[in-house]
């Protein structure tokens, strides 16, 4: 079993890389790593990511009382808690402020648009949490509805939260929706931002359980460009549900009016 030390020294370790790599400014951002039920280590507030040492973490119980340290725990931890609460399997959390990531957060643009396989397999579909003021129930309260089925969101107007099984995990997560941002926002600028067809990403949803990686899996919607509404499923589901169903319809038809209204 790894030492409470070792766990500390890896939340020193991702917050420098967080750090590095200007996914946070100042004091921004926070993590944080499940010990067992009831005990938690967290990052301290008012203190940079990139310059944190063992000794600065926090220990905290899920009411988010302090147990070790002399330093308080970050404003946000129950917007932790809360994912903690409802996700026993989770294990860590990174919540940051990447630039292009955070940028689809203010405009209110979720990633859902199946464009790379990578981002199909690994990361699925990041939805939008609506805006809560910070360090406020109205976080947790906005996130709670996503938690379920997707492996992190985009906090409308603040930044973006990912969950794994573990901390590293969590992070590359993190890292994934920046880099899949990015590439969105570039694509976007040259009015090339295709979708995979519904089959390509159902052919990538069959590898990845094949290849036995665990998690929800997202699956496209439609075959024409333009048209989607990705959504996270079980693992092993491959049948469309009702609900799923519901959204290709709505989607299809707001494409067929959008189209109908340009040659009114």
């Amino acid at each position: 079993m790894i030492s409470e030390i070792k766990y500390k020294k890896q939340i020193c370790e991702i917050g420098k890389r967080i750090y590095d790599k200007g996914f946070v400014a100042a004091n921004d951002g926070n993590i944080s790593i499940r010990l067992c039920e009831d005990e938690f280590l967290i990052t301290p507030t008012g203190v940079s990511k990139g310059f944190m040492t063992p000794e600065m973490i926090v220990k905290v119980n899920a009411a988010g009382e302090v147990l070790e340290g002399d330093y308080r725990p970050t404003s946000e931890m129950k917007m932790h808690m809360l994912v903690y609460q409802e996700r026993p399997d989770i294990q860590a959390i990174v919540h940051v402020h990447p630039p292009y990531a955070t940028a689809f957060a203010i405009a209110g643009i979720p990633l859902d648009q199946a464009i790379m396989p990578e981002s199909v397999v690994y990361l699925g579909t990041i939805p939008v949490a609506a805006y809560g003021t910070p360090s406020t129930e109205e976080v947790p309260n906005a996130v709670k509805k996503y938690v379920y089925d997707h492996q992190g969101v985009l906090l409308e107007n603040h930044g973006a939260l990912t969950w794994g099984r573990d901390l590293e995990h969590a992070y590359f997560l993190m890292e994934s929706m920046e880099f899949t941002s990015k590439i969105n926002w570039i694509a976007k600028q040259l009015n090339g931002d295709r979708e995979l067809s519904k089959k390509h990403v159902q052919t990538l949803v069959d590898m990845k359980t094949k290849m036995g990686i665990k998690g929800n899996s997202p699956i496209g919607v439609d075959t024409e460009p333009g048209v989607h509404a990705m959504k996270r499923i079980p693992p092993m589901e491959k049948n469309l549900s009702k609900q799923d169903l519901q959204t290709i319809v709505e989607n299809v038809t707001k494409n067929i009016l959008d189209e109908l209204k340009k040659h009114l």
